[in-house]
């Protein structure tokens, strides 16, 4: 079970995110995938409506890395009234100096938020959906306050709905393009999207921070250091399939034999190639992304 916040279109930690949702999908699970509209309304202040829009491709995404909708389940949180009602349910047992213990002073509507997400992760454990069952919830490292949350919560109410607490795993945060140990979406050099331009990506990869020394001299001779290079990253992460090659990548860089302009160049390229073959797919997944939007 995992999900989204359409606030805007997928980006490189959205795609590892449903990436894992698809891989255990493809292993046997039946995979949840949400569209947290409400998060988003209380989080960044963006009405349903406009939260549609972009949960149109953010679903048409998801399914063109080849989530099966006949065995998942993709919704609306604004539309899912089973976990706005586990989100009241679970009200009652949470304390206002507990929540603020956990995410600091915010206003309610985030507090109630953070228990809707308690809903989300808890939903594929209700009777509907086959009744209790072990769930693993692929997120990012900084979603561990939620996941921790909604364990103590499924463990309070065993005795009335029968929950098994929810495994996670956690993916490593992409660097920043700036080189920042995160992406955010208030600097848009720092990420970029699927949907964006080609010669966009091309000018946000190639102007980006690097592990390279100061001249070129300076990089023959002593080596760059590939483990602060967001470029890096993005092979060993999403980019480049093969070990092998990575780790030609990796030591190349360090010894000096690879110079930063000529590995953003080579990265470019397999970025383009992947973007490109996304796109042709998310296209032909917007009609059916709408139907399942207007369904669920």
């Amino acid at each position: 079970m995992s999900g989204i916040k359409p606030s805007g279109e997928f980006h490189l930690g959205n795609l590892l995110t449903a990436t894992e949702i698809v891989y255990f999908q493809k292993m046997g699970g039946r995979a949840f995938y949400c569209i947290a509209d409400i998060e988003a309304y209380e989080d960044n202040n963006q009405s349903l409506e406009e939260s549609e829009k972009f949960a149109v491709g953010n679903v048409a995404d998801v399914l063109a890395l080849g989530f099966d909708p006949q065995r998942g389940y993709i919704y609306r949180q604004s539309k899912e009234n089973r976990v706005k009602d586990l989100s009241f349910a679970f009200g009652r047992a949470v304390t206002l100096n507990m929540i603020r213990a956990i995410y600091g002073e915010r206003q309610l509507g985030l507090y109630q938020a953070a228990l809707i997400q308690a809903g989300d992760i808890l939903l594929p454990q209700l009777r509907e959906f086959g009744g209790p069952k072990p769930t693993v919830v692929p997120v990012g490292i900084d979603q561990d306050p939620h996941l921790r949350l909604t364990r103590d919560l499924a463990q309070k109410f065993e005795s009335r709905y029968k929950f098994i607490p929810p495994s996670s795993t956690y993916h490593q945060l992409i660097k920043s393009l700036t080189g920042t140990p995160k992406m955010s979406k208030r600097d848009p050099m720092s990420y970029f999207t699927l949907e964006e331009p080609l010669a966009t990506i091309e000018k946000k990869v190639k102007s980006s921070f690097t592990g390279g020394r100061a001249t070129v001299e300076e990089q023959r001779r002593l080596g760059a250091n590939p483990d602060i290079c967001p470029i890096y990253d993005l092979a060993r992460f999403i980019f480049m399939n093969s070990d092998s090659d990575l780790k030609k990548m990796h030591d190349d860089c360090k010894s000096g034999t690879l110079l930063c302009g000529e590995c953003k160049s080579m990265r470019f390229d397999l970025v383009a190639s992947y973007v490109k073959e996304h796109k042709r797919k998310r296209e032909q997944f917007i009609d059916k992304a709408r139907q399942i939007l207007e369904t669920n």
